[in-house]
């Protein structure tokens, strides 16, 4: 079993080494007390390394606040939010900064490359951000993986949009990161190339390891994940191990009437 949704209250407040991520009781209100709306509501769930896990629900279920919090975009109300041992509930915003360039990728809907920069400079871009050493061999070997190899002075411009989708995942490899968060990174790809990617991401936890944690309300992308989690009313209502598209939908059809 790769992903967990028991408590985990009772563990060391400096995480666990077998999970990427955690959140430990974790509750997000927006607006003030008593009128506030409530997006996460309790949410305990450690996500094991090297793992894929989807994460769906209905409108307002509380997916987008899940990965906020869970990579460190936004602060719970209430509750503890881990990266590895790290927990991000004592970190100031420049501490946040840095945990985000150097242990967290993110991949979304809109690619967010830079037109100005070559396919190479858009991949090294976070490391220079962050002042660090650039490995070429590196590079080299993660434009290879996506599919890339020959378009490494190719701008934004130049490319299809499952081109720059890959150009956005090497971005997020390139520091190695403990997690890569994805919002729904397929949603603007047509279906052929909506599979390329998530073959690819499916790739880069099998073949590398990496630990990938995706937002999506398709249920084919979800195929594609060890795990999926369902959230309703901020809540996590069930898990599926092994999941297929068609149980995924039938899953998600009932959900509202189940929680």
């Amino acid at each position: 079993m790769r992903t967990q949704t028991n408590s985990l209250r009772g563990q060391s407040s400096t995480g666990s080494p077998g999970f990427a991520l955690r959140l430990d009781g974790v509750v997000k209100e927006y607006g003030k007390s008593g009128r506030g709306v409530r997006a996460l509501d309790g949410v305990s769930v450690g996500i094991e390394r090297g793992s894929f896990t989807a994460v769906m629900g209905p409108s307002g279920s509380g997916k987008s606040t899940f990965l906020h919090c869970a990579a460190g975009l936004d602060k719970p109300s209430s509750g503890k939010a881990f990266i590895g041992d790290t927990e991000l509930g004592g970190m100031n915003e420049t501490q946040l900064t840095k945990l985000r360039r150097e242990r967290i990728g993110f991949v979304f809907q809109a690619f967010n490359l830079i037109p100005a920069l070559s396919v190479r400079q858009n991949v090294e871009l976070p490391l220079r951000l962050a002042g660090e050493r650039l490995d070429p061999a590196w590079l080299e070997e993660i434009l290879t993986r996506v599919g890339l190899g020959g378009r490494a002075t190719h701008r934004p411009a130049e490319l299809s949009g499952g081109q720059q989708q890959r150009v956005a995942i090497a971005r997020a490899l390139i520091t190695r990161p403990d997690v890569i968060f994805g919002d729904e990174p397929t949603g603007a790809l047509d279906t052929v190339t909506a599979k390329e990617i998530l073959s690819l991401l499916r790739s880069c936890v099998d073949e590398t390891g990496q630990t990938v944690v995706m937002v999506t309300h398709d249920p084919v992308a979800a195929s594609y994940a060890d795990t999926v989690l369902f959230l309703a009313d901020g809540r996590i209502a069930d898990r599926m191990h092994a999941p297929t598209a068609d149980r995924v939908a039938d899953r998600m059809t009932h959900l509202g009437a189940w929680a």
